[in-house]
């Protein structure tokens, strides 16, 4: 500053005026200085600002490329060639709840990673075991690949059935609220979102699916084509036949609450009947840890003492 007030006085004869300018460049600068955070505070501080400023940075990740681009490479080795593999394992995929266009690449990906990456696990932990011989280590590379390739699957499948019986086991609680709320007088689109927005907290996958079936309903899918789509993003029959039953009475305009409440009737009988199939199983099912638990300490109790008996009975015995 001091350097500043020197070289003002420089280029003018007057003290008093140098002063002057210095206190005017001093005010600019520091007025400058306040306007530039103001306005910086102000742009944090803009929703719409920060919004977009999220939306560059997502183009900017975009353009980069994302992950399934860097494995799509790696992809290619597991990938099938056959298309209705491919779409068997993206239904499964969509079942599980994996709806993004990356999934599937993403799922051969990690299959081909899983099926190249447990072998070379093998061979590093091999000096560990100095005993093993090269015959079972090759065995075991072999055992370890066919693991990595087949994990992915079988992890696929659990999530299938996982979600599948979530879904089903909400799916009763959803059909009597729709019920209620079509009687009450709503709408098909209204009733589903209240159903949803009730299901959110204590069954939040059917939820997720019921809010998507009424968004696409707004975005200007058909209705029947939306609940088409939530049986075959689920998968279950009982789902299928709910959208089928929807489906028909909005073709022929009879009533939907007299057409749901035949429905739910007719599932709470389905349902009781599968519970009687199950109990009725059980019998069945009871044998096998009967004759494995049971029946060993069964004979061990009624024929031990007589066996001991004899043993004793035989070494009394004169030779």
């Amino acid at each position: 500053m001091g350097a500043l007030l020197k070289t003002l006085q420089g280029y003018f004869s007057d003290s008093q005026t140098a002063e002057l300018v210095f206190i005017l460049l001093t005010g600019a600068a520091v007025f400058v200085f306040a306007l530039g955070a103001f306005a910086f505070a102000l742009a944090v501080a803009d929703p719409l600002r920060r919004r977009l400023g999220q939306l560059g940075n997502a183009e900017a990740q975009s353009e980069k490329g994302s992950a399934a681009d860097w494995v799509r490479p790696l992809a290619r080795y597991a990938t099938p060639s056959k298309e209705w593999e491919r779409s068997r394992v993206n239904r499964l995929l969509v079942h599980a709840g994996y709806r993004s266009p990356q999934a599937l690449t993403l799922f051969y990906a990690t299959k081909a990673l899983f099926t190249a990456s447990l072998p070379i696990a093998v061979f590093l932990v091999s000096p560990f075991f100095p005993t093993m011989t090269t015959g079972t280590l090759v065995f075991a590379a072999c055992a370890a690949g066919f693991l990595g390739s087949i994990a992915p699957s079988v992890w696929l499948d659990h999530k299938v059935k996982s979600r599948q019986r979530e879904v089903r086991a909400s799916f009763p609680d959803a059909l009597d609220l729709l019920v209620v709320c079509i009687e009450s007088g709503l709408g098909l689109s209204s009733a589903l979102q209240r159903v949803a927005d009730e299901l959110t907290v204590s069954h939040p996958e059917l939820g997720t699916e019921l809010s998507i079936v009424n968004a696409e309903m707004r975005a200007g899918v058909e209705r029947t084509q939306a609940l088409k789509n939530l049986a075959e993003r689920t998968g279950l029959d009982d789902i299928r036949g709910l959208t089928a039953l929807l489906v028909q009475t909005m073709r022929f305009g009879t009533s939907i609450a007299d057409a749901l409440r035949v429905y739910s009737e007719e599932f709470r009988d389905k349902r009781m009947q599968a519970a009687e199939e199950q109990a009725a199983k059980i019998g069945t099912k009871m044998i096998f840890p009967l004759v494995a638990c049971l029946f060993p300490s069964f004979f061990l109790v009624a024929v031990g003492p007589a066996v001991l008996r004899l043993v004793d009975v035989f070494k009394q015995m004169p030779h």
